[in-house]
């Protein structure tokens, strides 16, 4: 087992604990590798750990019995797979799985559980991130409502750079499609529209940032309402960190 120390921790959930409470969490933290299409939350079975994501970018998707699926989250270093538990569900009919291969923190759902219930910050701050994650939800819908598909691109890329902090981002016309609930032939004509634009530059199996304000313009009000509540309520700002 690795034993995590605070200071050098990306994970902004596990960072906005204080550090007497973070020396709770401690013993239950395990670094593991996560490979890319490996399941943290299966549906409709007992979620048997959460994981903070260090590195690396978890995809949540509905699933239904006509095998129809579509992406309704992402997870990244912002954030925490099963956030179910916070609300003392131990499954749910969704699944989580990596998108892009990392590492993270896991830790059994019963020293979760356990530290939930003993404590108010600790369950304050988890159920605040609930909130974060129904908000995200919420603006995919009205994305998918109100917003064209280029539109709901940029959103995603926006959303998916802020968790990879990275301006090259790993993706696939397969995700892509998945993201966007669009057939995968469609989802070249958008790349070729944000290419057009100057805002990002396609290769394959990857998409370069070039211009992050472009992006954001072209996603309008599509985007920054849950960061900017996450940021309220988690007290760290989730976006892409822009290096020097």
């Amino acid at each position: 087992m690795s034993f995590a120390d605070q200071p050098s921790i990306r994970n902004g959930l596990l960072n906005a604990l204080r550090s007497e409470t973070f020396a709770e969490f401690r013993p239950h933290l395990e670094l593991v590798d996560l490979p890319i299409k490996h399941v943290l939350v299966e549906a409709n079975q007992p979620t048997s750990h959460v994981c903070f994501i260090e590195i690396g970018l978890g995809s949540m998707v509905a699933l239904n019995p006509d095998s129809e699926t579509v992406e309704i989250g992402h997870i990244g270093r912002e954030g925490m797979t099963g956030h179910h538990l916070a609300l003392l569900t131990s499954q749910t009919p969704n699944r989580t799985f990596m998108q892009v291969a990392g590492a993270g923190y896991l830790m059994p759902a019963s020293a979760f559980l356990s530290l939930l219930e003993k404590s108010d910050e600790v369950r304050m701050l988890f159920l605040n991130y609930v909130q974060t994650c129904e908000l995200q939800l919420a603006h995919s819908a009205l994305a998918y409502a109100r917003y064209n598909v280029n539109q709901r691109l940029a959103r995603w890329l926006l959303m998916m750079q802020d968790r990879l902090d990275s301006s090259d981002l790993p993706v696939t016309h397969e995700f892509l499609s998945l993201m966007l609930g669009v057939r995968r032939s469609g989802v070249t004509d958008q790349i070729h529209v944000l290419e057009g634009a100057h805002a990002i530059k396609a290769t394959r199996g990857n998409i370069h940032v070039r211009n992050r304000a472009k992006l954001e313009g072209i996603a309008g009000g599509s985007y920054g309402v849950p960061e900017r509540e996450y940021e309220r309520l988690i007290g760290q700002s989730p976006r892409f960190r822009h290096q020097a």
